[in-house]
């Protein structure tokens, strides 16, 4: 998420961070692709003073239709200075820049199913997000410190962005104090002075600079190019081949890094299927762009998630799309959850091999929230949303896990790990959809799973169990107890097997009963006097609840801070209040649009009630009192201000590193910035 420096986030949120910072692109349809791009070669040139790229890009292509123009999209801020066609000759371009679009008229046209090459010359400074394909956001950027050029950003000519696999040969040519890092096998050359691979882009004496070579032969999306001066650390843990490239002041960090990163790398491994030669390369990413990135052999974590107390979390979520993007891809932008859902519950997984069942458990509650967040239109359309919306990130990333976490309770541990192996091993770099998923899964079931399938993706809502049950004594000798009993929920065409579970006086009693239609009967005998009954009690289905809509609320009304849409924000964070009129986080949420407001009253009264609530999560203790301290210094009020940072010391939550901020403020007042933050 987007906050104020150190602004505490739930540790659980890698995708949820994503979700709020991806605000909208303008609003593409799930169009059918008209071309298929093979091959690039690319000639770039980087010139970090003036945040400029030279590049040419050599681009091979096939019609999948008889088409007379091809289109491709391309950063707004880079400007194509010439487009020749495969024998050199000019062609006309057309910049389209409400999509980010280059238009190449074909004289002759192209039937289906044949082949040329467009040459592509182009520069431009990438320096902020002003006009970025994705609003709001630098996806790429040219600076002295990091260059980072990710392929979300565009800075090539790409089409059918995350669906469409290509083979590249990349050329980078920067000062010789620069390391390059991407997909594939590398090579080095110096080239000297007043030297460059991209043609016209030489405009004077440059200094000793380097080419990188970076050869991507195997089809995938090897368009993420990172560069500037960074600590590259080596080591073969566990026989994978790790690269951890960490800014000098967290090269310490280095090792422990690598380490986590192999035990994730294996613990996949095991899991879906290993690669002929693993190779991982964890790069660090500045702090003004997105909280991770995946290209092949790659992971890309941001700045503030390298520290001694390492994110593993968003760690795993990123090296999971090695599997689960790199290797095997959407076929469409309908199948996107295939990647980022399947991505999501490998981070769930992972989490419980490392924490238990607790850890699990917890994943579970966040994926249900973001599930349930915008569950307004079926997951089997959610190409026709944009694809950098809250919408279209909730429901392919935390329902698309959800769906995972549903199949393995449907399936059964064993045959669901089947599943996953033979998926990852069928469709290994190649694109795949659902039915070749689904395909699988009943092979391994036994069974149709038509009922399954329609029902999480072609449909909307989820269900919200109520039961309603009497407790009979069998016989006068203490034989035991019947339970009858009925389960209560509002989707008629609902279908899923729900556990019970029966807390006796004695044996804890669990039963598997089929949920059919609103209202589903069950029996079962138990020893010992039942006590309670609880449904689904491992959250093994997608369900509704007041927590979940608490959540959801709050969700929301935090994309549309980062929107710029407070009133909307507001509004959402009030109907969490209606849910739960006590609830911390609601409170605390509500404080922090006042705060950005610069209504300090409201904003403290707002703390203040949020330090009165339900205390959940814990975090809103502390940096509750850490916000009323900046509130009093603002204000003038420094012994009140130094009475709630001694406070927030008192709480001994270091969560975002609260107890830090709060001893650099007893040290110095705050002072408000400029920008309000």
């Amino acid at each position: 998420m987007l906050f104020q420096a150190r602004r505490p986030v739930r540790a659980f949120a890698p995708f949820f961070a994503l979700l709020v910072l991806l605000t909208s692109l303008p609003a593409w349809a799930a169009e059918k692709a008209r071309l298929r791009v093979d091959d690039y070669v690319i000639d770039a040139e980087l010139l970090p003073n003036a945040h400029r790229l030279k590049a040419r890009a050599k681009v091979k292509f096939t019609a999948l239709e008889d088409i007379s123009v091809a289109s491709f999209e391309l950063h707004n801020a880079l400007r194509p200075t010439k487009v020749l066609d495969e024998a050199g000759k000019p062609l006309s371009a057309e910049r389209i820049t409400q999509d980010s679009t280059v238009r190449v008229a074909l004289p002759k046209g192209l039937t289906k199913d044949t082949s040329t090459t467009l040459t592509f010359e182009y520069e431009g400074v990438l320096e902020n997000a002003d006009e970025s394909p994705v609003q709001g956001l630098k996806l790429a950027y040219v600076g002295d410190d990091t260059t980072y050029l990710l392929y979300a950003g565009r800075w090539f000519p790409v089409a059918n962005y995350g669906v469409n696999r290509f083979t590249s040969t990349i050329n980078v040519t920067v000062p010789a104090h620069f390391k390059v890092i991407g997909s594939g096998k590398e090579s080095v050359e110096s080239t000297g002075a007043a030297s460059s691979k991209a043609k016209g882009a030489t405009t004077g004496a440059l200094p000793l600079s380097k080419t990188y070579t970076l050869v991507s032969d195997q089809p995938s999306f090897p368009g993420t190019i990172i560069a500037g001066q960074f600590s590259d650390t080596q080591y073969n843990e566990a026989g994978v081949d790790i690269h951890v490239y960490f800014k000098p002041v967290h090269q310490a960090l280095a090792a422990e890094y690598a380490t986590t990163a192999a035990k994730e790398y294996t613990y996949f491994t095991t899991l879906y299927n290993p690669f002929p030669a693993p190779t991982l390369r964890i790069v660090e990413l500045p702090d003004d762009t997105v909280p991770s990135a995946w290209a092949p052999q790659m992971a890309a974590i941001a700045s503030r998630a390298v520290s001694e107390k390492i994110n593993y979390r968003l760690l795993a979520n990123t090296i999971a799309h090695q599997w689960w993007g790199a290797s095997v891809s959407p076929a469409s932008r309908d199948d996107w959850w295939l990647e980022d859902g399947f991505a999501r519950y490998s981070e769930a997984r992972y989490v419980e091999s490392a924490a238990g069942e607790a850890g699990l458990e917890e994943a579970v509650k966040d994926m249900s929230v973001g599930a349930l967040a915008y569950d307004t239109v079926p997951l089997s359309s959610a190409g026709k949303l944009d694809m950098f919306s809250p919408e279209f990130q909730s429901l392919t990333t935390d329902k698309g896990a959800m769906i995972l976490h549903m199949l393995r309770w449907v399936e059964g541990e064993a045959k669901f790990d089947r599943t996953m192996r033979t998926f990852a091993a069928q469709f290994m770099g190649k694109p795949a959809s659902l039915d070749d998923f689904r395909a699988i899964a009943e092979k391994d079931y036994g069974d149709k799973l038509t009922w399954f399938f329609s029902q999480w993706l072609d449909s909307t809502g989820a269900p919200e169990f109520k039961s309603k049950y009497t407790v009979y004594r069998l016989g006068e000798n203490n034989k035991g107890f019947r339970v009858v009993g009925e389960i209560a929920q509002d989707l008629d065409l609902f279908r899923m097997p729900v556990e019970l579970k029966i807390d006796t006086d004695g044996k804890t009693e669990d039963k598997r009963v089929e949920v059919v239609g609103t209202n589903s009967s069950f029996t079962v005998e138990t020893f010992g006097k039942p006590r309670r009954i609880v449904i689904d009690p491992d959250d093994h289905v997608l369900k509704n609840s007041k927590d979940v809509k608490l959540r959801s609320s709050i969700l929301r009304g935090q994309a549309m801070v980062q929107q710029g849409d407070l009133a909307g924000a507001l509004a959402e964070f009030k109907k969490a209040l209606d849910v739960n009129q006590n609830s911390s986080l609601a409170h605390y949420r509500i404080a922090e649009v006042f705060f950005q407001q610069r209504n300090y009253q409201a904003a403290a009264n707002a703390y203040r009630e949020s330090l009165n609530g339900d205390g959940e999560p814990r975090w809103t203790e502390v940096w509750s009192h850490i916000q009323l301290g900046k509130i009093f210094d603002i204000t003038g009020q420094r012994e009140r201000a130094t009475n709630e940072y001694r406070q927030a010391l008192q709480t001994n939550d270091n969560t975002q590193g609260a107890l830090d901020e709060a001893r650099r403020y007893l040290q110095k007042a705050y002072e408000q910035q400029k920008n309000g933050l």
